[in-house]
């Protein structure tokens, strides 16, 4: 099977990035499932029905979330009714929506588990003993076919310990929340593909997203005097691409970006 998960779409600049490359970008790989993080979608904050709609219409089958989640309004019955937007499963119990969904992508059975770290952010449940439950309830190989873990995380330390807590039992762990794509793409000693931060789908002229000058003015000043504007030039799409065996662990690795300010990185297909 051959799957790719992008990175934090950040407001507009984000989604259209999403939608002028990945149509294209799944023909060109054979892609069998997308999953997205759409966190940020809606002018940096949080997913309204519209962007997602989006994004599903791009060819994402599912999206993840995060620290963001529930950040617009409109979201909070969004995420409750749509099987295929997942907030963190290690949010408290009666939390609105899903932390985990088995789906069947071309007739593969994909088991998708968003969690959310807790290092330096929002102190939530454990995300181990819910990253334990979700797998031990549709184990890779038995139930699911291929299971992909979203670390929505701030700690590099807490996102490549989840990779490891998950080797041999997923077939890719992804890290999000940092917008920064790193250039540790591996398989696991037990053939998990992994990466600390798969990077944001946005305009990369900018401070992880937005517009630069309120930004830095809190970081110069410790100042506020507006909010978070997502900036509006070219995005690049950010990502991460995998092809797995008969056993749903990776074969295969590779980063993927197209479009914008950085460099293109590609897989051949």
């Amino acid at each position: 099977m051959r799957l790719a998960f992008f990175g934090d779409v950040v407001g507009r600049s984000g989604r259209k990035a999403v939608s002028d490359h990945l149509p294209g970008l799944r023909k060109r790989l054979g892609l069998d499932a997308v999953i997205v993080n759409a966190e940020n979608a809606a002018g940096g904050f949080g997913i309204t029905h519209g962007t997602a709609e989006q994004l599903f219409e791009a060819g994402a089958d599912v999206l993840t979330l995060g620290n963001h989640s529930f950040d617009q309004p409109q979201g909070i019955g969004l995420i409750e009714r749509d099987d295929r937007i997942l907030r963190p499963a290690n949010y408290p119990p009666g939390t609105p929506g899903r932390g985990a969904n088995l789906y069947d992508v071309g007739g593969y059975q994909m088991l998708v588990v968003s969690l959310h770290g807790r290092v330096f952010m929002d102190s939530l449940d454990d995300p181990f003993a819910a990253a334990e439950r979700e797998l031990a309830a549709a184990p890779l190989g038995e139930i699911a076919d291929i299971v992909v873990v979203d670390m929505h995380a701030e700690a590099t330390s807490e996102k490549t310990a989840m990779g490891y807590f998950c080797d041999g039992r997923a077939s890719l762990v992804v890290g999000t929340h940092q917008h920064i794509p790193t250039a540790d793409a591996r398989i696991l000693p037990q053939g998990t593909a992994y990466q600390t931060d798969a990077g944001m789908c946005g305009d990369y002229d900018s401070i992880i997203g937005m517009e630069v000058d309120e930004p830095l003015r809190r970081f110069t000043t410790r100042m506020r005097s507006a909010r978070f504007e997502p900036a509006t030039g070219p995005g690049t799409l950010c990502g991460v691409f995998v092809e797995t065996n008969a056993k749903g662990l990776a074969e295969r690795v590779e980063p993927i970006r197209i479009g914008g300010q950085l460099a293109a990185q590609v897989p051949d297909a």
